[in-house]
């Protein structure tokens, strides 16, 4: 999924759940929580994606090294 594809699925999941909120109906909340659990599998996914990028060297091998931050 790119980030436009995203964008679209966030959006319609916040119609979803604005739509559930207002009236409370069964299929509708069956359908947000399907909304919402495709886009927490994309932000699963995208998250895996950072983590081998920050885990791969300058030759393309995957170091056992995780970056850390820390906030002064």
């Amino acid at each position: 999924m790119n980030a436009k594809q995203f964008y679209d699925e966030v959006v319609k999941l916040r119609r979803l759940q604005k739509e559930y909120f207002r009236i409370r109906s069964s299929g509708t909340l069956r359908t947000c929580k399907k909304q919402e659990k495709l886009i927490d599998s994309e932000i699963d996914r995208v998250e895996r994606l950072i983590q081998k990028h920050r885990n791969t060297n300058l030759f393309g091998h995957e170091t056992d090294k995780q970056e850390t931050s820390t906030v002064e």
